[in-house]
C-alpha cells in the first residue's frame, strides 16, 4: 500500500476531474474536489496533485497545453509515488459523439405520424464506427505517458483507470437513451474498443489496469444504480453521459482495491 503523505499525482480528462461534480474547484478544468483522485488521497491521507482537465485528449497530457494549464505530465517528478491516468476517450470523440447524436435525435423527436417517420430515418442514418487503427493509437499514447512518468518518476505506481460503463447491457435505445437500435450498440462498441486499449496498453507497458469498464457494466444509464449520468446536464450530479457521484466513489473504492491487492 501507498504510504501516508505519499505523493499523488492524478493525470486525465473528464472521467477523471468530474465536471458537475459538486465542489467544482476549477471551473476551466471542470474539475470537482469529490473525483476519484480526491476520493482516494482522502481515504489513503495522500498528497494529492490533481491536474485532471475536462476535455483533454492524450495530446494534453503528454505535451500540449490546455487553456493556462501546462501539459499534464510535466506534474509527475521524482517524488512521485502514485500517478493515475484516465484519459483516451476524447482522441476517439468517444462521449463527443454519444452526446452529438442524442442532441440531433432530441432536436429531431417526432411530432405527428409525417415527422415520425422522417425522425425515424434520421436516427437510422448514423452509426459511430471506428477504425482499430484508432484504438491502437490510443493504446500507443497511453504506452507513452506511462513511459513518460517511468522516466520522470521511476519508483512510481501507475495506474491506468479505464472509463466507467456508460451505455450497459440493460440500456435500452430510445428509452434510456436518445439513440435508436443502430446508433446504440456502435457507441458500445467504441466503449469495448477503448477499454481493450487499456487493456493493451497496460500489459504492454506493465502498467496496472484499473478496470472501471467491467465493473461497470451493470451500473450503465438506465440501470438501478447507474454510476454515469443520462443525457442533458444535472445539477450537482454531473453532466450528461459523465461520472456522478456514486461513480467516483466506485473507481475511488476500484483504485484503493487495486492498491491493496497489489501489495
Amino acid at each position: 500500500m501507498i504510504s501516508p503523505g505519499s505523493s499523488y499525482v492524478s493525470l486525465g480528462s473528464s472521467f477523471a476531474a468530474g465536471p458537475g461534480i459538486k465542489p467544482q474547484l476549477d471551473k476551466a478544468a471542470s474539475r470537482s474536489g469529490r473525483n476519484y483522485p480526491h476520493l482516494v488521497a482522502e481515504a489513503l491521507d495522500l498528497d494529492l496533485t490533481d491536474v485532471t482537465y475536462s476535455g483533454a485528449t492524450t495530446a494534453n497530457i503528454l505535451s500540449e497545453p490546455q487553456g493556462d494549464a501546462p501539459a499534464q505530465v510535466d506534474a509527475v517528478g521524482p517524488d512521485t509515488e502514485l500517478v493515475t491516468v484516465t484519459v483516451g476517450g476524447n482522441d476517439l470523440d468517444y462521449i463527443g459523439i454519444f452526446l452529438r447524436g442524442s442532441t440531433m435525435n432530441t432536436l429531431a423527436r417526432p411530432v405527428g405520424l409525417f415527422s415520425k417517420r422522417l425522425g425515424n430515418r434520421i436516427m437510422a442514418r448514423v452509426s459511430y464506427l471506428r477504425e482499430q487503427a484508432e484504438y491502437d493509437a490510443v493504446a500507443d499514447r497511453l504506452v507513452e505517458i506511462v513511459n513518460r512518468i517511468r522516466a520522470s518518476a521511476p519508483r512510481s505506481r501507475i495506474l491506468l483507470v479505464d472509463y466507467l460503463t456508460v451505455a450497459g447491457p440493460t440500456t435500452r435505445p430510445r428509452l434510456d437513451v436518445p439513440l435508436n437500435e443502430e446508433q446504440l450498440p456502435s457507441v458500445v462498441m467504441m466503449a469495448e474498443g477503448l477499454a481493450q486499449a487499456f487493456a493493451n496498453a497496460a500489459a504492454r507497458s506493465g502498467a496496472e489496469l484499473v478496470a472501471a469498464s467491467a465493473a461497470s457494466l451493470d451500473h450503465g444509464v438506465g440501470s438501478a444504480e447507474p454510476w454515469t449520468t443520462g443525457f442533458g446536464f444535472r445539477p450537482g450530479g454531473g453532466v450528461g453521459y459523465h461520472p456522478n457521484e456514486a461513480g467516483m466513489a466506485a473507481v475511488a473504492d476500484l483504485v484503493i482495491q487495486q492498491l491493496r491487492t497489489a501489495d
